[in-house]
């Protein structure tokens, strides 16, 4: 008797975490195609074919669904980041292959997701703080990309390595949002392409260095 309570407390966990992950999977599908706006219990559970009730008999709000959905995009994202940096060793390596995970990030609907959160977050103090944890996981990865590549040069004692990590992550969350308000038509391309040019002038420096190409 005790071996089948067992058994069915299994499956009634497996069922538990098969519909949290469909849970988030709505969410972040919903925030993608209509905004946080429109992330309605309503429209998430439209977009999953389940019950609202379950939104929040899963993750008790809103917010935590999303807190959720973008710790898993993180921690995927994360894994992706650490593998394609793994190799770098130059300055233009690393922001020809940000610029690569970039246009990844854009076309998979991650960086529209995380903008679109990011937006509205501010209203809310405990919602922006999780959230802002879950950010500094892909800053941190950056972060460490750049030590390894500028942390032994002469730019790189110069430069405050954290604080240009998270530059570079807002300003490309920052394009993000312009584009999608029709401020900035083809203005990734246009960043990556300035960017290049920055990262030319800076290898040059005493020595010539070879202009990044994308």
């Amino acid at each position: 008797m005790v071996r089948g309570r067992i058994k069915a407390t299994g499956r009634a966990n497996a069922g538990s975490e098969a519909t949290r992950a469909r849970i988030i999977e709505a969410t972040l599908a919903t925030i993608c195609r209509d905004g946080m706006s429109g992330a309605t219990a309503r429209a998430i559970a439209r977009a999953g074919n389940f019950n609202q009730a379950s939104i929040y008999y899963h993750f008790g709000s809103i917010n935590e669904a999303v807190l959720a959905g973008l710790k898993q995009l993180s921690g995927e994202r994360v894994v992706r980041y650490e593998a394609s940096l793994a190799g770098v060793s130059t300055l233009s390596e690393l922001v020809h292959v940000g610029a690569q995970l970039h246009r990844e990030d854009v076309a998979n609907g991650s960086i529209s997701v995380l903008s679109q959160v990011l937006a509205v977050a501010s209203g809310d103090e405990l919602f922006a703080k999780e959230l802002g944890e879950t950010v500094q996981d892909w800053i941190d990865v950056l972060h460490g990309a750049l030590q390894r590549v500028l942390g032994p040069s002469p730019v790189g004692a110069l430069l405050p390595l954290g604080e240009l990590a998270a530059a570079v992550s807002a300003l490309f969350l920052g394009i993000e949002l312009l584009g999608e308000h029709g401020a900035s038509a083809g203005s990734n391309e246009s960043l990556y392409t300035a960017v290049a040019a920055l990262v030319g002038l800076v290898e040059a420096g005493p020595a010539v260095g070879s202009r990044p190409t994308f």
